[in-house]
Parts: structure tokens; C-alpha cells; sequence
């Protein structure tokens, strides 16, 4: 099968091995598209010591499945990236994504989905909605993310709400917040990308002109950079929540005082539930079409990958079909 693979540097080739059904109740998924996302382009700086063919975000059909999970075969889905082993205390304790014997597609102990096929548990997968082309699907899993800081935050009508970031995941995130009702900020250095979110009813800044002090209820950083968190402090109201959202190779030391000073709550945030992010793509509640900034055949994944890294560059889709 056709793969991009790396170690220690990225490559393509057409004669990896196909993956097989080894455990009971795998799927055998033929993947239709993936995307490219900020974590990915981490693992290839060195993220998570990562070898082997990278890639978590995708749409595919079930080609294999195993006795009671047949009913999947020819359905297009879409897979949580987590695949954990049911038995341990937190998967037992509903934290399955924190299993400590889990696998993650395409970042730790697995192979993912920039491949025409990858494994994946069938409970790990969601059929999508016949209205939902394979271009929006993609973006289901990074979308989740977005939903899981409604699960993580009580989020009120009155709060005030800014991320920082206005890349494929800081606009998601602007996007699922802005159905709460709340009054949400976008900050961001890319006036593309910023009209994106100002299409959709969402107030933008460039980062260096937002008002500054501390007098946000909650900041989401998803600016993919070490200094984030340090900018979140410096807005964040005493008594007010800080979401992470951020992935980086790369560390900075930072003062940590103002999170005992001011009582902030910290919150480290990643994957989230496929099921709203799935209904918003069918119900058009989020319109994710303005971030795609470019479809490659699996032969020009390199080309993919050099577009998904160029400065201004949103959702580079990789086409298997």
C-alpha cells in the first residue's frame, strides 16, 4: 500500500505492507483523506520520539471486520484516535483516554492514517452522516477537540471568552465556543484567517492589538507556540480558567507564581467527543469548508507536508481515494 512514513525524516513509499487483523475487534479501514494537523508536523520536529507512518485525523470506509463487528464493513467512518484496553482503572473509571496501555493513531505505538489503510478498534468507530462530504469529515476529530472544552468548562452566557491562535485549531475552537452564547475574541497574527472567523460572527484581533489586562473568565491557548501559556497569565481574570490546547517538541521556563497568586485554573485539554462534533458538521452549525487550504494525492504528500508547515496555511488534506 501507499504510506508516508517517517524516521527520523519523512518519506513516501508504495510497498508498505498491508496492516492485517490481528486482535479481535480491529477494522480494516481503507482511508478515503486525511489531514495534516499542528501535531503532526511536531512528531517530524521529534514530538513523542514518534517512527512509522503518522497521521490521527482521516475519513475511511470498513473493508474488515471480525464476527459481531461485520455490520461496519462498506460503512464510511471516521475513528477516535485512542486505543486503550478496557480492563485498567481509569478505563474502568470512564478516563479511558488516559489508559496507560493505550495506543494513539499516528503519535504513540501505532500506525496511523496517512496510508490508503490503517487498524483501528470498531468501538473506536462513528459512522458519518451521508450529507457530511469526506473534505468536512476530516475535520471531526480535530473538531471533537474543540467540543471537549465544553466538557472540561461550565461555560456561561455573561463569560468572556478569548483564544489565541487563529490556526485550523484555535478557529475551531472559536467556532464550537461561539454556539454557548458567551462573547468570544479571536487574537491571531493572520489577517486570512482572522476574516475567517470574522465571517462567522466572531470578534478578531491581531495579537499584538488586543486589549491587554486581566479580564478574561477563560483563555483557550492554541497558539501551537512555547510562549502561549505565558501570554494566557497576562489576561487571564484572578479566579478565571486557562484551557491548553497547545502540542509542541520545544519547552520554556515561565514564572508559574501568578497561577497560586491569582487562584487560575489550569486545564490541559486534547481529544474530545466525536458525537456533537459530528452532528455540527451534518447541521451545518460550524462551517469548516474556509479552512482547507489544499487537497494533495498521496504521490505529493511531501508537497502536502511543506504546504501544512508554510506560514498562513490552514487544513491540507492528503486524497487516498
Amino acid at each position: 500500500m501507499k504510506a508516508i512514513v517517517f524516521d527520523n525524516m519523512l518519506g513516501y513509499a508504495e510497498d508498505r505492507p498491508l496492516p492485517e487483523l490481528n486482535k479481535t475487534g480491529e477494522a480494516l479501514v481503507r482511508v478515503r483523506m486525511a489531514g495534516i494537523c499542528n501535531t503532526d508536523l511536531e512528531i517530524i520536529k521529534g514530538y513523542m520520539g514518534f517512527k512509522g507512518i503518522p497521521g490521527h485525523e482521516f475519513v475511511g470506509t470498513v473493508e474488515k471486520a471480525d464476527g459481531q463487528n461485520r455490520s461496519w464493513i462498506g460503512k464510511r467512518v471516521v475513528g477516535e484516535i485512542n486505543c486503550v484496553c478496557g480492563e485498567c482503572d481509569y478505563c474502568i473509571g470512564g478516563l479511558p483516554r488516559h489508559c496507560p496501555r493505550r495506543t494513539t493513531l499516528g503519535i504513540s505505538g501505532r500506525d496511523g492514517a496517512f496510508a490508503e489503510y490503517l487498524l483501528l478498534p470498531a468501538r473506536n468507530l462513528h459512522e458519518v452522516p451521508g450529507n457530511v462530504p469526506d473534505e468536512e469529515a476530516v475535520f471531526t476529530e480535530p473538531l471533537a477537540a474543540a467540543f471537549e472544552i465544553l466538557e472540561q468548562v461550565t461555560v456561561k452566557p455573561a463569560d468572556r471568552i478569548v483564544v489565541l491562535g487563529d490556526g485550523k485549531l484555535g478557529l475551531l475552537c472559536s467556532f464550537v465556543l461561539a454556539l454557548t452564547g458567551a462573547e468570544i475574541a479571536l487574537a491571531g497574527n493572520h489577517g486570512r484567517k482572522l476574516a475567517i472567523a470574522r465571517e462567522a460572527g466572531i470578534a478578531v484581533y491581531p495579537a499584538d492589538s488586543l486589549p491587554m489586562g486581566k479580564k478574561y473568565d477563560i483563555v483557550v491557548e492554541a497558539t501551537g507556540t512555547p510562549a502561549g501559556l505565558g501570554s494566557s497569565l497576562e489576561l487571564v481574570r484572578p479566579r478565571g480558567t486557562i484551557v491548553l490546547k497547545s502540542t509542541v517538541a520545544s519547552t520554556r521556563e515561565i514564572n508559574l507564581n501568578r497561577i497560586v497568586i491569582d487562584e487560575i485554573t489550569l486545564l490541559g485539554s486534547r481529544c474530545g467527543p466525536f458525537e456533537p462534533a459530528l452532528r455540527a458538521l451534518s447541521e451545518r452549525t460550524v462551517n469548516v469548508k474556509p479552512l482547507i487550504s489544499g487537497i494533495f494525492p498521496a504521490e505529493k504528500a511531501l508537497e502536502a507536508f511543506r504546504a501544512a508547515g508554510q506560514k498562513g496555511s490552514l487544513k491540507v488534506l492528503i486524497d487516498f481515494r
